[in-house]
């Protein structure tokens, strides 16, 4: 766990340093602060936010994993619980907290809000250790149930290709559709979750 030691130096202008010991790396308060800032940034830009407990992975897998969300405009990071919790604390994430146990992983998704919580859903599916925390979309908390079925949605390239083989739809009104705003995204993925519960 990060500790925390304040230093005052003893003169007329006194100054306080605030050092961070991360996995037996001092840290000092300017280093601390470029943290918490890019992940303040990143999650602004990001279109979703997947929270993941990576435990179980190796570096090679953890570097494969990296590697292929990349590719998807999918950025996947390891942060200290402490700086993700100062990053977001003005943002009034209810439920954040809870999932900020143990280590964690975050996925920013830039693209869309499906590819993120697909990806790492088939992976950790496929190596078993890792799992879903929850995520952020639209500014609120999602827990591990609704990331799952946000991953479950088909991406746009599937319901495209679907649409080009039927064509039972305009395909104008469909795109239309698809481009459009996913506001309240969270509470549709609320009802499939407690619909697949019940």
């Amino acid at each position: 766990m990060p500790t925390e030691v304040e230093f005052k130096q003893p003169s007329l202008f006194v100054e306080v340093y605030f050092f961070t010991s991360v996995k037996g790396v001092i840290m000092a308060r300017p280093e601390k602060e470029m943290i918490v800032k890019e992940i303040k940034e990143k999650i602004s830009n990001a279109k979703v936010v997947v929270l993941a407990d990576f435990t179980g992975l190796n570096v090679h897998q953890a570097g494969e994993l990296r590697k292929f969300l990349r590719e998807q405009d999918v950025e996947y990071k390891v942060f200290k619980n402490t700086f993700i919790r100062i990053a977001t604390k003005n943002k009034k994430l209810e439920g954040l907290d809870e999932l900020l146990t143990g280590s964690t992983a975050l996925a920013f998704g830039y693209g869309d809000e499906i590819t993120a919580p697909k990806i790492l859903s088939k992976f950790f599916k496929e190596y078993g250790g890792p799992k879903i925390k929850g995520g952020i979309l639209e500014g609120k908390v999602m827990d591990s149930a609704q990331v799952k079925s946000l991953a479950a949605l088909p991406s746009f390239e599937e319901l495209l290709a679907k649409l080009m083989g039927s064509m039972q739809a305009p395909l104008s009104g469909f795109v239309n559709v698809l481009s459009g705003p996913t506001r309240g995204l969270v509470t549709v993925l609320d009802g499939i979750a407690k619909q697949k519960a019940s």
